[in-house]
């Protein structure tokens, strides 16, 4: 049993059961688009204590249970699904979450949600799609549009205002003036958004291949500037700006580490990548692949001309891959094909074994100390370049070289 089979089987038993139960949300959203969903959310007038009854406590999580919602596990094959009993939000008081919950039914519950094409369910038994907000409508018309009252949909969840232009960048939709304008007005407000969710929000935007898309309407909804340090220097040039758009939209791969650093280049000198890790909580293997990129993109860009010494090793970083994405982006052909040529050769071409190891120094009496680390750089530096190609060589060199 996949995903798909196991939700209408909760659809079904809930169904069965007696109580109204339907997919809500993103999956039917999806679905109307011809997409195959991610995951499956179902919607019931079943109280989470029913909702446990129905599928017994050794299936169920109650988790979410203070605001209605409780998790039934499935087979192996299938993800867990999330049901959620109809309800009505109290006041947003953090910005994020509702402060308490009233179960009502699925109007109200539609009601409640962000989007107008998040606010409709499906029932796969009758194959009906239920619609209280004009989802289909406006998927019709590739339009983003609050449901109700666009201030009031942001003024409960701030995120709101980067899920709208995540949407629409990612299914290439307009995003409605009213809702437009109501996320301009508030866009100051996402500072009180967590890191943690404005980061999550920038990773899935920024690694979609409508990145650009997606960047040029963070602009336009004036939060581009709210969610980086130094924002303003992103656009500070038009030129600049324009470069940065066609090199998103060149992007191959979708890598958001390759897009965060020809997105953020502007600003990486003076914030560095420590202050955009702090900023969207990134891990540290993503700030050192941005540091890495933006730093050594300069050095590599070159390569073909430089010392095979100096671009050896940093074809053996682990965070090589995500510059050559963004050289190519940048269009720097003759240098990815010189290095992709380079990391096709078999390891012991690439990264052959030292001719002088430090073993080789103590035992020609050298007492390791400052001196040694360099001895032992020099001639590999020389190795690669050709210029030594045996340790008596290697070592010659470096008893030569003593101070």
């Amino acid at each position: 049993m996949n995903s798909r089979a196991f939700a209408i089987e909760v659809v079904q038993q809930l169904q069965q059961a007696g109580y109204q139960a339907l997919w809500a949300g993103g999956c039917v959203r999806d679905q109307l688009l011809g997409l195959t969903p991610k995951d499956y959310d179902v919607a019931t007038e079943a109280t989470p204590d029913q909702v446990r009854n129905v599928f017994g406590h050794k299936r169920t999580l109650p988790i979410g249970a203070s605001f209605g919602v409780i998790t039934v596990l499935g087979p192996r094959t299938a993800d867990p699904i999330e049901v959620a009993t109809f309800r009505r939000d109290g006041a947003y008081s953090d910005g994020r979450r509702p402060d308490a919950v009233e179960f009502t039914d699925a109007r109200e519950d539609a009601m409640r949600r962000d989007f107008t094409i998040n606010g409709m369910f499906y029932d796969p038994a009758a194959d009906e799609v239920i619609d209280f907000v004009g989802g289909q409508k406006d998927l019709a018309a590739k339009r983003i549009r609050a449901i109700g009252v666009a201030d009031q949909r942001i003024e409960e969840d701030k995120l709101r205002m980067l899920r709208g232009v995540r949407f629409a960048a990612k299914h290439q939709f307009e995003i409605e003036s009213g809702t437009l304008q109501a996320i301009q007005q508030r866009s100051a407000e996402i500072s009180v958004v967590s890191n943690e969710r404005i980061g999550a929000e920038m990773q899935r935007m920024l690694a979609d291949p409508n990145r650009a898309t997606a960047v040029k309407l963070l602009r336009q909804a004036k939060l581009l500037a709210a969610v980086v340090p130094d924002g303003q220097l992103l656009f500070a040039s038009e030129d600049q700006w324009q470069q940065t758009l066609g090199q998103l939209q060149a992007l191959q791969p979708n890598d958001f580490c390759a897009a965060a650093t020809i997105l953020l280049r502007p600003v990486l000198d003076s914030v560095g990548a420590d202050a955009i890790m702090k900023c969207w909580k990134l891990s540290n293997d993503q700030r050192k692949t941005i540091a890495f990129a933006s730093k050594q993109q300069s050095v590599l860009t070159d390569s073909p001309n430089e010392p095979w010494s100096q671009v050896q090793p940093l074809l053996l970083s682990p965070y090589i891959e995500s510059t050559i994405a963004v050289m190519e982006a940048c269009g720097d052909e003759d240098s990815v094909k010189f290095l992709r040529e380079r990391l096709s050769w078999p390891e012991e071409k690439l990264n052959p074994e030292p001719l002088l190891t430090g073993q080789d120094l103590i035992q020609a009496g050298v007492s390791p100390g400052p001196e040694f680390k360099a001895m032992l750089t020099q001639c590999r530096a020389k190795q690669l370049d050709g210029e030594l190609t045996t340790k008596e060589q290697a070592l010659k060199l470096a008893l030569n070289n003593r101070s």
